[in-house]
């Protein structure tokens, strides 16, 4: 893939990223500073969403330039639900279904580019997702060159534990003990394969659902989510600042 080129809209909080099989946008939420370190967010299988767009501001206030790349936009550009109705969930499991993932993670990589070209990033570059967007942290920690990644529950990490000998950057995953799309057996498999790995850092989460960190979410539960995130500060402070 050549490199991307990109551009800001009128809007300060969007990015145009161009790449050889499209354009498609990203929402942007500034720090105060002059120069910081970029970190993508990356959705989960509601689009960017109100869940994104405020994680993206809570980075922002931390001192990162975080970009929320529209993953779903070879489907439908601008795609934007919650977790609160049915219909809601099965039009976010369409898009899932329909999901091409190497496409996603090439588009993380795009995003990574463009990024790093906006005036202030400083040089390094971090990762989160969440969800759908866990599997991604994941991949982008296996097949890109970030800083460092951070995965929130991640759905189907356990169908690319052959790529974790890829992993030569700092990889945090939170992983909630109660998943209900990762069975037990699931989730042993992928703690069996990663514990060697000293770059992996890996925190279970008693009693959690999925999406426990999810701003106003079904399941989302303030103390897990208080500690998982301060972990993911302290994290993205110690590899990227």
């Amino acid at each position: 893939m050549s490199t991307p080129t990109n551009t800001q809209n009128a809007d300060s909080n969007a990015l145009v990223i161009t790449t050889p099989d499209g354009d498609f946008s990203a929402f942007v939420a500034l720090p105060k500073a002059d120069s910081a370190p970029v970190i993508v967010v990356i959705q989960e299988i509601f689009g960017i969403n109100a869940d994104m767009r405020e994680t993206c501001r809570q980075l922002a206030a931390l001192g990162y330039i975080a970009v929320c790349p529209d993953l779903y936009w070879r489907q439908e550009p601008g795609v934007s639900l919650t977790d609160q109705t049915q219909d809601e969930w099965n039009k976010a499991m369409t898009f899932y279904t329909a999901f091409d993932v190497d496409a996603g993670v090439s588009d993380i990589a795009a995003t990574i580019s463009a990024a790093l070209k906006l005036p202030g990033a400083s040089g390094k570059v971090g990762a989160v997702g969440y969800c759908l967007g866990g599997l991604l942290a994941y991949l982008t920690a296996t097949r890109t060159d970030a800083d460092a990644a951070v995965a929130y529950y991640g759905v189907g990490i356990d169908q690319h534990l052959d790529e974790a000998a890829n992993i030569n950057q700092s990889l945090l995953m939170h992983i909630a003990e109660e998943d209900e799309f990762v069975p037990p057996e699931t989730r042993q498999r992928i703690l069996t394969a990663l514990q060697g790995n000293h770059q992996v850092d890996i925190h279970l989460y008693p009693g959690c659902n999925h999406a426990f960190a999810r701003n106003a979410g079904a399941h989302y539960d303030a103390v897990a989510a208080r500690l998982a995130n301060a972990r993911t500060a302290e994290f993205f402070d110690k590899h990227l600042k």
